[in-house]
């Protein structure tokens, strides 16, 4: 029975310039041959097959939170989304508290495009992030924004109160008919809540990616660092956090490694394996 290694992207496999080195792709990729090797981001697909050029991926993709499953070659597996009027009465609700989202959304499912939507009213911390797709030809900007067929994400960032504050809004709103992930944005200081189909997580990508591939989840090795992680470390027989990782993260994982993402965690993890 082959040995499976799936990891999460950002503050994990990447490094904060969003690179990821020589030395991690040669020893990633020497485990493709025989064993199986993936990823679990809460990246879009295009983002995802852009950050990840030369490193082997055999078995399907877990992306967006788990919203999507799909190969690199751009099969879906799997998704689960929000409809419409879910998604257009969120928004409205989240106006109540003077904040857009963005919205992340399936635009064509033959392509695997996905469409990623915001609206004419930003923050500084959307505007920050924006300026990281500033080549991206997916972008929608709306005057009013709504939601689309299928919307695989909705992603707030702002200050840490004001999130939290809508948060307890939503889930007095809402309850537990849709998932929610509030965590703090590392890249520019504040917080996310990004909101999701209430089956849409990691621990359902790894459900759907085993079942595909036929594996044991005893078998399985997952890295991680942040609260998105904290389903499929549950699941797997071996769950290893960064050394960056979240303390709650630290707390659930088996191994907590003494590296961190900058200096190539996950491949000094791999290749301590291979030398015993």
């Amino acid at each position: 029975m082959k040995n499976i290694y799936i990891t999460d992207l950002d503050h994990t496999f990447l490094k904060n310039d969003l690179s990821v080195s020589d030395y991690t792709k040669k020893i990633w990729n020497s485990y493709a041959t025989d064993s199986i090797v993936s990823i679990a981001t809460a990246r879009t697909y295009m983002k995802t097959a852009q950050f990840l050029q030369g490193v082997e991926i055999n078995a399907p993709m877990i992306l967006l939170d788990g919203a999507l499953i799909a190969t690199m070659d751009k099969k879906i597996i799997a998704t689960k989304t929000l409809g419409r009027d879910a998604t257009d009465t969120i928004i409205e609700e989240g106006w109540k508290f003077g904040i857009y989202p963005f919205v992340l959304a399936l635009e064509d499912a033959k392509n695997l495009r996905e469409s990623f939507v915001h609206d004419k009213v930003l923050n500084r911390y959307q505007r920050e992030v924006l300026t990281r797709y500033s080549s991206a030809d997916n972008i929608q900007v709306e005057d009013g924004i709504r939601g689309k067929e299928e919307n695989f994400k909705i992603v707030y960032m702002g200050e840490e109160e004001l999130l939290r504050e809508l948060h307890e809004h939503f889930l007095t709103k809402f309850g537990e008919s849709v998932k929610y992930i509030l965590a703090p944005e590392t890249y520019t200081g504040c917080y996310f809540l990004t909101i999701l189909n209430k089956e849409a997580d990691k621990s359902y990508g790894i459900q759907s990616v085993s079942e595909a591939m036929g594996f044991e989840l005893d078998n399985l090795t997952v890295f991680g660092d942040n609260f998105n992680d904290m389903g499929m470390f549950e699941l797997a027989g071996t769950s290893v956090a960064m050394k960056n990782a979240q303390p709650e993260v630290k707390d659930i994982a088996k191994i907590v490694l003494p590296h961190t993402n900058e200096e190539d965690g996950v491949a000094k993890y791999l290749e301590g394996l291979k030398n015993g």
